[in-house]
């Protein structure tokens, strides 16, 4: 099974197009355009996520004045994207179909092929408590990594296929709740992935 993108190439920088911060601020944060082929005989159903695994462990250092967090830091995943059933003939997501601009408080009903369900991402808990952005953050929302992390972050879209065509899930669900759903009916995955930064330093060197 493969998967590819004709928004980027694979292992070079996710341009600003699709990511939620650049350096100018909030982005247009359009969901890149994604296609797979080649899944398994008996694939009924497809799940798409987008995790950055490159996520500082020390929450009071990001966006510190006078701070660089350090490479080397432990880090944790953040999870950008969690989509579940899928149905088995499409094999293809538009550019901007699934997310075009930035909706606060979280999209309310993200676009996507018809009958998939789309998950929280990880925004959700990191705007908890907030009067103006805090919510449930459903769908795509791109990439706004620190601007004071000299490690570049990694973003890979990961499609799984699937032997069932819908997931035991609850109405709300997180990309862990999938994971935990979809355990042993794992036909076939593939991953893609770009890199993004809000560094300059790191940028100049990406």
């Amino acid at each position: 099974m493969r998967i590819r993108s004709d928004s980027f190439k694979h292992g070079r920088t996710l341009p600003d197009a699709f990511a939620m911060g650049t350096p100018d601020g909030f982005g247009a944060n359009r969901n890149p355009h994604l296609a797979w082929d080649e899944a398994p005989e008996g694939t009924r159903s497809f799940v798409l996520m987008c995790v950055d695994p490159d996520v500082p462990t020390v929450a009071g250092m990001v966006g510190k004045e006078g701070v660089e967090i350090p490479v080397h830091q432990p880090r944790t995943e953040f999870i950008h994207w969690v989509m579940v059933d899928i149905p088995a003939h499409v094999r293809e997501i538009a550019e901007g179909a699934a997310s075009d601009g930035i909706s606060k408080g979280g999209k309310r009903d993200p676009a996507g092929p018809a009958g998939a369900r789309q998950g929280l991402n990880d925004y959700t808990g990191w705007f908890q408590g907030d009067p103006e952005m805090g919510g449930d953050w459903l769908g795509y929302d791109g990439p706004y990594p620190p601007g004071n992390d000299l490690r570049m972050h990694r973003y890979f879209f990961r499609v799984f296929a699937l032997d069932v065509e819908r997931l035991d899930l609850p109405e709300r669900f997180t990309a862990a709740d999938a994971h935990r759903a979809m355990h042993g009916h794992v036909l076939a995955e593939a991953a893609t992935y770009a890199n993004y930064s809000l560094n300059d330093k790191v940028r100049a060197t990406g």
